[in-house]
């Protein structure tokens, strides 16, 4: 598994949820329903403080984990995206499943 982060450009349903991304100037199609979670963030390492009222996207981050592939028959990527909603930007964050050489 690769933990960094790098920024993507995602394509969403109406509901917010994954359909497409763009990494590395290439297109992967979400082939399986993605889950969605929230992780804390250290916030104060990155702000001085918290404004009464803001709460989304201070503590926590949005996270969707998804299973994606380039065409429909290459293998399934599974990539976690970090979504930050008060600027709508969206990161690649984990690669749970490198590819690997045949033995």
């Amino acid at each position: 598994m690769g933990v960094f982060s790098e920024a993507v450009e995602v394509v969403c349903s109406p509901a917010g949820q994954p359909l497409r991304l763009v990494w590395s100037g290439r297109t992967y199609k979400v082939a399986a329903d993605p889950v969605r979670w929230y992780e804390r963030r250290n916030w104060w390492d990155e702000e001085a403080r918290a404004e009464r009222g803001r709460g989304p996207g201070l503590v926590d981050s949005e996270i969707w984990r998804v299973q994606a592939r380039l065409t429909p028959r290459s293998p399934l990527r599974t990539l976690d995206l970090s979504h930050d909603i008060s600027s709508g930007r969206w990161r690649l964050i984990r690669i749970h499943d490198a590819l690997r050489e045949s033995a």
